[in-house]
C-alpha cells in the first residue's frame, strides 16, 4: 500500500505554503526600504526566540558562542552574514521587479547549491545538469523578456539571482552548524547575527529605521510572525512525516500563490512575456531537486 501523510503535517504544509508566499506582496506593499524591512524581521524573530531558548538551550546557546571559531557557533554566525545578504538582495528585488519573477529566481538555491556541491569535488547525475540547464533558460527568458520592460526590472531579476546564490552558501554553512547544534539555538544565533550586520549596513547607508506608517509596521510584523517564523517552522515540523524532497517542491508552490496574491492584492498582473520562462525556470529548480532526492534536500530559501 502506498505511503499515506497524516492529515496534521499536509495542514502544516498548506499553512506554510501560504505563510511564505506573503512576504513578496507584503515587501512590495511596505513604504519602508528593502533593507530595513529584512532588519526589523530578524530583529523581531529573534526577540521572540531569545526568551524560549535561553530557558530551554541555555548552556548550549552559551557554549556555541563561546567556542571555536570553526564550529557549529562560528558557522551558525557566517550563514547569518550569508542570510543578510540574501535579504539585501532578494528583498530589494521584490521591490523592483514582480513578486512572481522575484520569487521565482530567488528559488533556483537549489541550482546553485548543485554547483557549489561541484567545487567542493562532489559529482553531479546528468539529470541535476539537466534541470540546471533548463532553469537557466528560464532564467535568461525571464530576465531578457524585463530587460524589454525597464531597466529596474532586470535590476530587480539580477539582485534576485544574487539573493538564490546567497541562499544556497547560507544552506550549505547551515548544514555545518546543524550537525552540533538544535535548530532553535542555530536559527537563534544566525537571525541575530543576519539582524546585526544589516543594521550596520543600514547606518553605514543611512537608511532610516523608523518613522514609517502604521500599514508598514503592520506589515513587517505579518512578515516576521508569517514568513520568518512560521512558515518556515511548519516546514520543519512536517519534516517528521513528509520527505525534505517532498517538501523542498512544495515550497515552489510559493511562486504561484504570491503571483495570485500580488495580482488580487497589488494588481501586479504577470508580464506574458516571462510566463514561459518563469514555468521553464520552475521545471528546471523541481528537476534538480528530484535528482538530488537520494541525498538531504533543502528546501528553497527566498520569502
Amino acid at each position: 500500500m502506498p505511503h499515506r501523510v497524516p492529515l496534521i503535517p499536509l495542514l502544516a504544509l498548506a499553512v506554510a505554503v501560504l505563510a511564505v508566499s506573503t512576504s513578496g506582496p507584503l515587501i512590495a506593499f511596505a513604504a519602508a526600504p528593502a533593507l530595513a524591512i529584512a532588519f526589523w524581521r530578524n530583529t523581531i524573530a529573534v526577540g521572540l526566540l531569545t526568551p524560549f531558548v535561553a530557558a530551554r538551550r541555555g548552556p548550549e546557546l552559551r557554549a556555541a558562542v563561546a567556542g571555536d571559531k570553526r564550529g557549529p557557533g562560528g558557522y551558525s554566525v557566517l550563514a547569518g552574514a550569508m542570510l543578510a545578504l540574501h535579504f539585501g538582495t532578494w528583498m530589494s528585488s521584490a521591490q523592483l521587479t514582480t513578486v512572481a519573477t522575484s520569487i521565482a529566481l530567488g528559488c533556483t538555491q537549489p541550482v546553485w547549491a548543485g554547483l557549489i556541491a561541484v567545487c567542493q569535488g562532489k559529482r553531479l547525475p546528468m539529470s541535476t545538469w539537466l534541470g540546471i540547464g533548463l532553469a537557466v533558460a528560464g532564467a535568461v527568458w525571464t530576465t531578457g523578456a524585463d530587460f524589454q520592460v525597464s531597466g529596474a526590472a532586470l535590476w530587480g531579476d539580477v539582485l534576485a539571482v544574487l539573493g538564490g546564490m546567497a541562499a544556497a552558501g547560507y544552506v550549505a554553512l547551515g548544514e555545518h552548524a546543524r550537525t552540533a547544534l538544535t535548530t532553535t539555538t542555530y536559527t537563534t544565533i544566525c537571525y541575530a547575527t543576519c539582524a546585526l550586520v544589516l543594521l550596520v549596513v543600514c547606518l553605514s547607508a543611512g537608511i532610516p529605521l523608523t518613522g514609517y506608517p502604521d500599514t508598514t509596521w503592520l506589515a513587517i510584523l505579518a512578515i516576521a510572525l508569517g514568513a520568518q517564523l512560521l512558515g518556515h517552522s511548519m516546514f520543519n515540523y512536517a519534516l517528521h512525516a513528509v520527505s525534505a524532497t517532498t517538501i523542498s517542491l512544495v515550497t515552489l508552490l510559493e511562486v504561484p500563490g504570491a503571483a495570485l496574491l500580488a495580482w488580487a492584492w497589488l494588481g501586479q498582473t504577470p508580464r506574458p512575456a516571462s510566463l514561459p520562462g518563469l514555468a521553464l525556470l520552475l521545471a528546471g529548480v523541481a528537476v534538480v531537486v528530484l535528482a538530488g532526492a537520494r541525498r538531504p534536500a533543502v528546501a528553497p530559501v527566498a520569502g
